[in-house]
């Protein structure tokens, strides 16, 4: 029986022991766990995220230069970008343009671009210096801003000039153009260059042929006599070298009264199928149509308003 007691008395304390055991590692498992479970927390915490900054629009610099009959230059350019597939103009851009030289950069000047993203500078040739192969170099500068990115494009070109002169042989009607070269200083004939020959119109020039020079540098172009001018006849006829390698573009016009007088007069068109006034009789019968459609809705709507009032009551209604 002691030994039973022993026994129960040795197990009780074990248990004991065991137990205070237990709580005093009790706290001390929890703040690991914890601290383990803040660092597992940490430690998979995806990293802060940066704003980045906005990325620039990217414009699209369009530089044209067109060599004149008066030996001026016109500088062309134009200002488009692409922003999410939807092609844009820019417009009120500042545009500059410079001169290339072997030694320094000239500026010439600078246009504002209009609603269109357009503009044009018109330089005198008296100011501009050749390089040493009779070369002209400029260059379109947009300098960028804030939300823009900056561009910038270059042209260069041997000085030429495009001479044209109206003939009227009988009933035969021809323009003479000639091709000359300025970049050696004197004046030479370029040969073996196809010109076209333009008539002035509101939106784009109409071409009416083309013609290649000869060995005097001059080719002719007869010319329609039924073109429509304005209200004295007069046209304008272009000539033009369209990207030339060694040229690039030039241009020379001359008016001549030999198209067909057309009024710039506003007047009232007359009564026509095609006019905005279509004639009397159209309108009385359209009128006619439209009273016998509408009036037979109108009888419809009085014939339904008046058996709605013919409706005999009911018995419950008349005893009432």
């Amino acid at each position: 029986m002691k030994t039973i007691a022993a026994i129960k008395k040795t197990s009780l304390q074990c248990m004991l022991f065991s137990g205070l055991l237990m709580i005093f590692l009790l706290p001390t498992n929890v703040f690991s766990q914890t601290d383990t479970g803040q660092k597992a927390a940490t430690a998979t915490a995806e990293p802060a995220i940066t704003e980045e900054a906005p990325a620039l629009i990217s414009p699209t610099l369009e530089f044209k230069s067109v060599q004149k009959a008066d030996n001026s230059i016109d500088l062309y350019a134009a200002l488009r970008t692409k922003l999410k597939g939807n092609a844009l103009k820019l417009p009120f851009l500042k545009v500059s343009f410079v001169q290339v030289t072997d030694t320094a950069e000239k500026t010439l000047g600078f246009i504002i671009t209009d609603g269109s993203g357009r503009g044009v500078l018109n330089v005198k040739a008296e100011g501009l210096t050749p390089d040493k192969e009779g070369k002209l170099h400029f260059k379109a500068v947009f300098a960028g801003n804030k939300q823009m990115d900056p561009a910038e494009e270059e042209a260069s070109f041997k000085r030429a000039r495009l001479e044209i002169v109206p003939v009227k042989e009988d009933s035969l009607l021809t323009v003479k153009v000639k091709l000359i070269d300025l970049s050696t200083g004197t004046e030479t004939p370029v040969a073996e260059t196809v010109i076209g020959v333009f008539v002035h119109r509101s939106f784009n020039p109409l071409k009416l042929g083309e013609g290649t020079t000869d060995e005097t540098g001059e080719t002719t172009v007869e010319i329609p006599a039924n073109l429509p001018g304005d209200a004295k006849g007069n046209i304008i006829l272009i000539a033009k070298l369209d990207e030339n390698e060694a040229y690039g573009n030039i241009e020379a016009s001359a008016t001549q009264a030999w198209g067909v007088p057309v009024s710039d007069k506003i007047e009232e068109l007359p009564r026509a199928l095609w006019s905005p006034h279509p004639p009397i009789w159209m309108v009385v019968t359209f009128a006619l149509l439209m009273t016998v459609v509408w009036g037979h809705y109108i009888v419809i709507v009085y014939e339904l308003i008046r058996l709605r009032k013919e409706e005999p009551h009911s018995t419950n209604q008349i005893n009432s």
